[in-house]
């Protein structure tokens, strides 16, 4: 098993004065950092997105498989319905931002108890801090990978951080790109353009057109994409050396 599948990179957090703690139920795994332990009530609210969410595909099966936008329903719960409205536009289906929505919703929740959180589901964070922080980016096999990060600064948070990759972890992606993240004060609207722009990168010429495309995507504050030794920036983001 490949390093970034044993999800190494979690001992590398440093998440100086907060407690850390694991949530794993089904499909969802999660990394808190929280101002106290809060493993009980993170728990009860991971189960009630997924209830949420699973019933509504049990009556809607579709909404699990299409990956074109999904209509409109007033009557789905929260996470469906945000789901829907951060893939209406960029061409992708819902499940595309299944990853941030949880880290999002989860995370604002847990911000009514502690005033700084971070949680990283798959790859996908969501995070606010009372200090600037750095985010490693790791980009599977590029030379890249690692050794440069993203710096947050306080005010630019909540944040949500997130990234796709057509060739690292288990999300399905039309792509070729070593990694691409986003950031946006959604972590939902975040992790669905990382895919809908990571289904574009097919060649080294597409990294060019990155700022174009996602210029088109509202709410995306800025973002960078790898694909081998290359690297493309736009946006409100700063790029350190680790």
């Amino acid at each position: 098993m490949k390093r970034y599948e044993d999800r190494y990179y979690r001992n590398k957090v440093k998440a100086r004065g907060l407690i850390s703690f694991n949530i794993t139920l089904k499909e969802t795994d999660l990394f808190v950092s929280a101002e106290r332990d809060m493993t009980d009530e993170t728990r009860d609210l991971v189960m009630g997105y997924r209830f949420q969410l699973e019933n509504y595909i049990l009556l809607h099966p579709e909404f699990l498989t299409t990956l074109t936008s999904y209509p409109l329903d007033p009557y789905a719960p929260p996470i469906v319905q945000e789901m829907i409205k951060a893939t209406g536009d960029i061409g992708v289906g819902p499940m595309a931002s299944v990853a941030g929505a949880i880290a999002h919703l989860v995370g604002m929740d847990i911000l009514r108890s502690s005033s700084q959180v971070i949680i990283e589901n798959g790859g996908d964070i969501f995070m606010r801090m009372n200090r600037d922080a750095t985010v490693s980016v790791f980009a599977g096999e590029s030379p890249l990978s690692d050794r440069i990060g993203i710096r947050i600064p306080s005010d630019m948070m909540p944040i949500g951080i997130c990234s796709s990759s057509g060739k690292v972890g288990h999300s399905l992606s039309m792509g070729v790109s070593d990694v691409i993240t986003l950031l946006s004060p959604s972590a939902i609207r975040a992790d669905a353009a990382a895919t809908a722009l990571g289904n574009r990168i097919r060649a080294w010429k597409d990294l060019e057109r990155l700022a174009e495309w996602a210029g088109d995507m509202d709410g995306i504050v800025g973002g960078l994409a790898i694909l081998g030794d290359r690297m493309a920036t736009w946006g409100e983001i700063e790029i350190v050396g680790l």
